[in-house]
Parts: C-alpha cells; structure tokens; sequence
C-alpha cells in the first residue's frame, strides 16, 4: 500500500460530503492492469471492501478485492478448469458477463458466461424477464452457477442466481445536495477524478473535451462524434464507465439487432441501452439500406418505424481514428474531417451530430495523467446521469437563456442546445451557471456544432451548408462568432474551392478571424449579406367575402415569404384544435417556401384554454419542424390581442381574423374538407404592407 498519497482538500471534502460514496483511483489503477474486467465492476468490489480512508482498512479491503477477483474471476483460459470446479463443489459464484439466447430450433432461453465456455445454461424465466438487457448485448453480474447432476437433461449447468453489478438504491436528491457543496471548478475536478483522470495536469480546454465524452450519457437522443489518433481513451467512457452503455465493436451494424428484429418482435439496443456506441466507427459495414434510413430516423427524432412505431432514448455516439495530418485536412480542398467514415454515411447522417469532439487535441493515453486522488465510485456517477438521462430535461431552461446568431439553422440550434442540456446535466444537475459560465459552455457547443458544418460545407457542391459562421448573443448584446481552432484560417474550409469556379482569375480575399474570446473559438461577429428582394411587389389590401373560396396562405401573401429567413406570427387565437390545424398549414406554407428557418409564434390563452393539449400539440409540431430545418419558438401570453405576421424582409400581413378565417366544412366527407383552396370563407380584411424604417 502507497504511503505517499496525500490527502488534498478537495480529497477531504469529498469524502466528508459524499462519505461511503467514494474510492481511492489508484487502487483501480493497481488492479486494473492484472485484469480486463471494466471498471464499474471493480470499483463496486472497492466500494464494498474499500470506502474508506483509513489505510488499515484499505489494505485489508484490498486484499478482500484481489481475494474475490482470484476466486470468482474466471480468465478465459481457465474456462475449462471454471467448469470443473462447478462439477466437483456443485456450484460456484463468479464474477463475469452473461449474456441470454433464443433458441428457436429448441423454443427455449440459454445462458453464457464469456469466460465460461459453455453456451448451454439453463436458465429461469425470472432472471432474463426482470433483467431485458441479457438478451440485448448481456450483463456484469455475480453469478452462481450449479450442476446438474440429472443424465437425462441436455445440459451440465445451470443459473441458480444472477446479481447485476450496480447500485441497488439511488437518491437523485441527495447527490444534488452533495453537488451543492462544491463551486463550478471544483465539481468538474471531482468529476474528473472520478473517471481516473487527474486535473491539475489538464488544460481547461482539454477538461472541456472530457466532459463532452461524457453527454451521450446523460442527454436522451444525442447524436456524437469523435475522431482522433489512436490511443486517446476515446471508446472507455463507453465500454467501461456505464453498465448503461454498450460498445459495439466494428462488424456489421443490422436493423435487427440496433433496432427492431421483426423476426422475434423485439426491439434492439436502442430500446435497452441509455448510449449505443460503435467503436472504429470507419470499420461498420452497413449491407441493408434500410439501416441506414432507419438511423437516420431514430438519430433525428429517437422514433422510427418498423411495422410498428418505436420511441426510444438511446444516444448514438462514434468514435474513429483518423490517419492523416488534421492541418493537412483542413488546407485541403479534397479531404475533409468526416473522412474515416464509412461509404454509407451520407450528409444527412452528418446533419444529424450535434458534438463532434476534436479527438486530435486529447492527450495520449498514459499513467502520468492518471489521479491518485479519490473520486466518486464510477457505479454512483454511472447511476446519476441513468437517471438524468430518463428523468431531467433540460432543453427548455436552454431555450429561455441562449439566444443565438442568424446563420444557425434548425439542426444546428437543436445541436447547440442539446450539448448545452448536457453541460447543465453534468456541470449542474440542479440549479443553474452562472452568465460567465453559461457563456463558456455556449462557446464549446456552437464549437463542437460548427465543426460538424464545416466539414459538410466542404463536401456539398452547392450552398445548403454555407453559413458556416454560427454566434451567439452575449449579455452586451453583441453577435459572437465561434471559431474551431484547428479551421479558424484554414481558408480550405473557410471558403471551399467551388466559390471561386465561375470567377477562376478573381483572388478572394478572406480575411482572419480576430482573436478569440472565450477558449480559444469567438469573435465579434459580421452582419451577413442582405438577402435579394422578391420581384415586383406591391402593398396590398383585399377583402375576403363570406363564402368566397380559393383563398389560402399561399395565395394570400406567400409570395412575400419568398428569400425571407424569419417570420413572426401574433395571433391570440391559435389554442383550439381547429386553430392548432391552421396554424400547421401556415408552417406547411413556410416548410414550401424553403428559405425561412425560424418561426416565432405569440398567442394566449384564457381560463377555458386545455394547455396541456396546447402544449402537446405544438411541441409535436415544433419537432417536426426540425426535420426541415425550421424552428418554432413559442410564447405564450394572457394580454396579446393583436393579429399580425411579421417577416424579416421588411413585410407585415395583417389579417382581421388572423389565420382562422375559414369556415367549418359542410361535411368531412365534402369538397373542401382537405383542399383549403376549396374551402369557403369567413369575412376578413388582409392588408399587407411594408414596413416603415
């Protein structure tokens, strides 16, 4: 036993805060290198003979530890001598991962151990019922196996008992309340350390990139990539830090066994695991098309639909290497950081990442950065983000406090905000930052995002992705542009060749970024060049007669629409559901025009008004819309009596009866019950003018 470490104050307070809660790092680090058993199985052998800090009981809780990883730890080659031990004693416990098969042929469930050797446990009903996960991908558990002595039965073992290795208990609030304890700095610290990591040795940038590793944990549905050199740790937050995470580990990626086997009628590991991880995301070989539209379902909205609709909460998270110099990819005008990725992986995938992490900026694996500090037991921290993951939404807490730049697009703010909820699940599970601290977390979002941008700006031949310059609002009100640092003069990917194709002899001048703000990534921002107005437009005031039909959005003022980027729309009456309807037409209208990519609704609400069905039904709505790169901002509001659509072109539609001026159709099953344009009217006055400046 070490009689040189130390116990710093951070040490001290962690233990006096979250005593029975935490471990000595350097004793993992001791018994890992003898083992290949992940990490939250270790430390919840250390936490039940190690949670002290008395060193006479770490010692002999240590020798406990090493006791019954010799004794219940099977190393695959001694599978043979692990089964010869249960025939002779009748049964034996062993630490170990179980996994659970069908078999059709035999219309019945067999157990495996990994270092057991033998694929024919049987195994009760209770065990794979009351734990889903055995049949999708297996288990860490202490496990007793017995023998069976009966000749006439197939089969020499079974399970007599399964103890899933976590926590039994988990009390959300008394970990918030030990959060509290502790300044912004000093959380992270802890964290760190409770990963293994040591933090005096790390930049604050580089704690930055660790915490990001951990979001897939804790934010539902969050799509994340990180590419770098080899040997950065970049697949042990996913193979070993979670027992609620799995790792998939190259081959071949199925619909049936991500998401939906038709087959059994069961769904894959999206439906049992909190983060589903591909590691040498460059190695997957996706054979059925049909994987690949579904991922992208699934990575969009965490639904899809295979005969059946299915929701789930799983992250998607990829990690990969990448060979080649990152400045020589970003000088170049051929390649592009997305390169390991595999054929299939199409733009709309790339679309769909909210945080690609700079893996080239980690450091190499190595025991000089390793803690010998404590840390939370990683089962513990494991449990918290679990229940983050499916009990904590933070997106609407975001929504309310950033305010973003104009270049950032629907997936781009559904990106940005994501990765925020993470930092605020992680960093400040209850409470809130503080304005600077907000501030930097925005930074590394509108960072990680843009990075994801960049790249696929360089791979389309056309503009969709060319407003690369993503920003935030700062507290001054001023436009903040955030930069990568390994891009922010790089004019390969700053200004990508195909500009300069129709003027081959014009040299463009592309001038550098200012010096960042915040770590390393922002600057004040430039107002992007005024959008083209639509031809031939004039001022307009008609009246829409009771029962006139051919009147709808489109017709009325769509053409006013046209090159805006943003709408507002003040109307009190959008909380029936006839007027919700109305309102889905107007953004279908929107959707058409193409080129808006925010809607702000105001309306309000009275007494009378079920805004739980109003709140369910616009918040359906304003998922939809991200799929179109289109977001809706909603206020709500018990004074608005005003009725007007205001457009960022400098156009303001005024409607007597805002978008209710239809009537109720004759019948559902008469003409104009679909077709708005044949359906009548209700008197109204629509004057459309521009707006004075």
């Amino acid at each position: 036993m070490p009689s040189d470490v130390v116990l710093d104050n951070l040490d001290r307070k962690l233990n006096e805060v979250f005593g029975g809660k935490v471990v000595r790092k350097d004793l993992l680090h001791r018994i890992k290198r003898g083992t290949n058993v992940p990490t939250f199985v270790l430390e919840f052998l250390l936490a039940r003979y190690c949670a002290s800090d008395d060193p006479a009981e770490i010692q002999a809780g240590m020798e406990a530890v090493l006791s019954t990883l010799h004794e219940n730890y099977v190393r695959p080659d001694e599978s043979n001598a692990a089964q010869s031990r249960v025939a002779m004693k009748g049964k034996h416990k062993f630490i170990d991962k179980v996994h659970v098969r069908y078999v059709e042929k035999e219309k019945r469930h067999w157990a495996s151990l990994e270092n057991f050797a033998s694929q024919r446990i049987a195994i009760g009903e209770r065990f794979y019922r009351d734990n889903e996960r055995l049949l999708e991908g297996g288990i860490w558990a202490e496990v007793t196996i017995a023998y069976n002595d009966v000749d006439a039965d197939n089969y020499a073992f079974y399970l007599e008992d399964l103890r899933p290795i976590q926590l039994s208990r988990f009390d959300f609030g008394s970990y918030c309340e030990g959060r509290a304890e502790f300044s912004r700095d000093e959380w992270m610290d802890v964290l760190l350390r409770s990963v293994g990591l040591e933090p005096s040795k790390l930049s604050k940038r580089v704690k930055f990139h660790f915490i990001a590793r951990l979001a897939p944990l804790v934010e539902a549905n969050f799509n994340f990539i990180e590419l770098g050199p080899r040997g950065t740790g970049k697949s042990y937050f996913f193979s070993e830090f979670s027992p609620y995470s799995t790792l998939i580990s190259g081959g071949q990626a199925t619909k049936s066994v991500l998401f939906y086997n038709n087959a059994r009628g069961k769904i894959g590991l999206v439906g049992f695991w909190d983060t589903v991880a591909f590691d040498e995301v460059g190695g997957i070989k996706v054979k059925d098309p049909d994987t690949i539209q579904i991922m992208k379902d699934f990575m969009a909205n965490g639904r899809f639909s295979r005969g059946a609709e299915v929701i789930a909460d799983a992250s998607m998270a990829f990690v990969g290497n990448i060979d080649q110099s990152v400045e020589q990819i970003v000088n170049s005008t051929e390649y592009d950081l997305f390169l390991p990725l595999p054929q299939q992986f199409d733009l709309a995938i790339m679309d769909r990442f909210a945080c690609y992490l700079p893996g080239w900026e980690m450091p190499k694996n190595s025991s000089a950065f390793l803690t010998d500090q404590y840390g939370l037991i990683t089962d513990y921290l494991a449990e918290a983000f679990h229940y983050q993951l499916k009990h904590s939404n933070r997106y609407e807490e975001v929504s309310k406090r950033v305010k973003l730049g104009r270049a950032v697009e629907g997936r781009d703010e559904k990106g940005i905000k994501k990765t925020l909820c993470a930092f605020l699940k992680i960093m400040h599970p209850t409470g809130a930052p503080t304005d600077d601290e907000f501030e930097e977390y925005i930074v590394y979002a509108v960072a990680c995002r843009r990075r994801v941008k960049e790249q696929m700006n360089k791979r389309k031949p056309d503009d969709e992705f060319a407003h690369i310059d993503l920003s935030y609002i700062d507290a001054n009100g001023a436009e903040v542009v955030v930069y990568c640092p390994e891009s922010r003069n790089a004019l390969a990917t700053l200004e990508p060749a195909r500009r300069r194709l129709s003027e081959p002899d014009k040299a463009i001048d592309v001038p550098v970024p200012p010096p960042a703000l915040i770590p390393e990534e922002s600057a004040p921002a430039a107002p992007p060049p005024a959008a083209p107005e639509a031809a031939a437009l004039a001022e307009q005031h008609v009246t829409i007669q009771y029962g006139d039909t051919g009147h709808t959005y489109d017709s009325v003022f769509g053409a006013y629409l046209i090159n805006a980027r943003a709408v507002t729309v003040e109307d009190p009456y959008i909380r029936a559901p006839h007027q919700i309807a109305n309102f889905l037409r107007f953004c279908e209208t929107i959707v058409r025009i193409s080129t808006i990519r925010r809607i702000a609704l105001k309306t309000g609400y009275d007494e009378k008004t079920d805004l739980a069905m109003v709140n369910e039904r616009l918040s359906e709505l304003k998922q939809s819309l991200l799929e179109y790169d289109v977001v809706l901002d909603i206020e709500l509001s018990e004074t608005i009596h005003d009725r007007e659509i205001r457009i960022d072109n400098g156009w303001i539609v005024k409607i007597g009866r805002g978008l209710d001026f239809y009537q109720k159709p004759d019948g559902w099953f008469a003409v104009g019950a679909n077709d708005f344009s044949l359906r009548k009217c209700l008197e109204t006055k629509v004057d459309i003018y521009r707006e004075q400046r």
